[in-house]
């Protein structure tokens, strides 16, 4: 029921106009820049869980135990005192099995509900205005991915 009314939502954004009907720019410069400095937290699902251990080679258990941390009802990637996602050092260990978070980025809900929202996130991210040309239906198709994950942080963390 949840995807079918997640669906019917998304599908009632299509035909709104957005700052980005003509596409954004966009390209990963593995900088680091989302996965530094300001704490934050990067919501992984089971699958998500099972993909990392498997490409970093280490037992599922060990993985939750060592890298992850509880919310209330699912885990966040753990991060250094200084906010740095623990998989990060010199670029992204788990670049290709990176959680949905990570792979949609920028393209997320809240950064793309105004042209002042993306702006803002643009001042902070060096691979926003480069590279490839994102269609306003894949930013939709991103926002999409994405959405559940800003509905388990807002339930989880922020309330």
């Amino acid at each position: 029921m949840y995807e079918n009314k997640l669906d019917s939502f998304l599908e009632s954004l299509k035909s709104r106009p957005y700052f980005f009907d003509g596409g954004l720019r966009f390209e990963c410069r593995r900088c680091g820049a989302c996965c530094t400095g300001e704490p934050g937290v990067v919501s992984v699902d089971e699958n998500e869980i099972t993909q990392i251990a498997a490409f970093i080679e280490v037992p599922r258990p060990v993985l939750v135990e060592r890298c992850l941390y509880l919310l209330k009802t699912s885990y966040a990637i753990k991060e250094t005192d200084d906010g740095r996602c623990i998989f990060f050092e010199n670029g992204c260990a788990i670049y290709p099995v990176r959680p949905v978070q990570c792979r949609t980025w920028p393209f997320w809900f809240q950064n793309m509900r105004s042209l002042y929202a993306w702006k803002g996130v643009a001042a902070r991210c060096p691979g926003i205005g480069k590279g490839h040309l994102y269609s306003k239906e894949a930013i939709l198709e991103c926002i999409g991915a994405s959405y559940p994950v800003y509905e388990t942080l807002m339930r989880e963390v922020l309330r």
